[in-house]
């Protein structure tokens, strides 16, 4: 038998290696499945496919349209959940990325922590989206059973997306005491306390033998839709990123109303753009001008709000040029 030529043998591996680089990243999306809504896995896989990535979705629930239309059907998959987890794991599947969003039951969180359990490695990032509530009204399903079991999952993430009402829940804090601070400077300060009491304390954020911030340990959160005012008084919203050791502002102007499905929008993007290397400021900037846009044109075209934005037209607007 003739011996295999080395140098061929290292351009092969070479290969293999470059190829395994350039393997689209994977995402695993747990959320229900809306008909109509251009919500929650309907825009999670628009989103995080034209950023790149694989979006792998596991749907709790399938709706005919989401819950914001006076009608709908709906088939709850809490019981298939860990079908779903059991054959990806005989599959062998890895992911870059699971990303949570909207859960209807203790059960179903449950279901998430088994699935965080298989799959959730030091080279993954969890993102919670804890949809829970919106414009200071909590969700009815959201029994404080049901929110203490939200809190236990969110400590577990490494991205965290709650809107106002939802970073409320979390801390026990007054929306409403919030939403009357009319500075928007003490309001962010206000907003970036609140969300500081989520990060994980020093002590369990750092690396025990040189005393440094693990990348394993570090918590990011956005606290999205927060209405503020810029310098000139204009309204805006605003999202505002918190780290350990950063708070930012990040604010779009105000151009229309509150519609299904922009928080899954913005969501999407942060884990896609997670995935592909991209840091969450720029993100955040990146997700806001999307928004923006298809809020903008939906609100232009009178679109009712439960059958969420026009976002598709602006999808190109999240892919690397």
């Amino acid at each position: 038998m003739n011996q295999a030529d080395p140098q061929l043998l290292a351009n092969l591996l070479f290969i293999r290696i470059k190829d395994d680089n350039i393997m689209t990243k994977k995402i695993a999306v747990i959320n229900d499945l809306s008909g109509f809504g251009r919500c929650s896995l309907i825009a999670a896989i628009s989103v995080i496919s034209a950023m790149g990535t694989q979006a792998c979705p596991l749907p709790t629930a399938l709706l005919t349209a989401q819950t914001g239309y006076p009608h709908y059907y709906l088939d709850d998959y809490t019981d298939k959940m860990d079908i779903y987890r059991q054959e990806w794991e005989k599959m062998g599947q890895q992911f870059d990325g699971i990303y949570t969003g909207f859960v209807a039951s203790e059960a179903q969180i449950d279901q998430i922590f088994h699935f965080i359990d298989t799959f959730y490695t030091s080279d993954t990032f969890l993102l919670v989206d804890p949809v829970m509530g919106d414009d200071g009204i909590k969700y009815d399903m959201f029994t404080p059973k049901l929110l203490e079991k939200m809190k236990a999952l969110v400590r577990e993430a490494d991205i965290i997306t709650p809107n106002l009402t939802e970073l409320c829940l979390l801390t026990d804090a007054d929306y409403d005491a919030i939403i009357d601070i009319a500075d928007t400077h003490i309001l962010v300060d206000v907003i970036g306390e609140l969300a500081s009491t989520l990060l994980p304390a020093d002590s369990d954020n750092t690396d025990s033998d040189n005393n440094v911030q693990t990348d394993k340990k570090k918590k990011e959160i956005i606290v999205t839709g927060i209405h503020c005012k810029n310098e000139r008084g204009e309204n805006m919203i605003g999202n505002l990123y918190i780290s350990r050791d950063t708070r930012k502002l990040f604010a779009f102007p105000h151009v229309g109303g509150s519609y299904s499905g922009t928080g899954d929008l913005f969501a999407s993007c942060i884990a896609a753009g997670k995935c592909r290397g991209d840091n969450l400021p720029d993100l955040i900037q990146l997700a806001g001008e999307f928004l923006e846009q298809a809020i903008k044109n939906s609100a232009e075209e009178g679109v009712p709000y439960p059958d969420g934005t026009n976002y598709e037209k602006y999808l190109h607007m999240l892919m690397r040029k």
